[in-house]
């Protein structure tokens, strides 16, 4: 296992506290791990471009238009 001393600022660390609640983890070392792990997964395991992936989760936090059935919809928006 390797040691580090690093200096974080306090965005940073407030990330890394709210990732070790969530995950109910002991200490922030197992905190960067998972941080780690899920940046692996996400972006270097990943076949899709970041920006990409970036770009998905602001279409899924927008709001859901409802526009009811096909034929609804044609005559709206004619």
């Amino acid at each position: 296992m390797v040691k580090a001393i690093i200096d974080i600022d306090k965005e940073t660390n407030r990330v890394i506290n709210i990732l070790k609640a969530q995950h109910d983890l002991r200490d922030k070392s197992q905190a960067i791990n998972e941080m780690a792990r899920q940046f692996k997964e996400l972006v270097l395991d990943s076949d899709v471009r970041p920006e990409y992936v970036l770009r998905l989760r602001r279409i899924r936090e927008e709001p859901i238009m409802r526009v009811g059935t096909v034929k609804e919809f044609k005559r709206r928006y004619r």
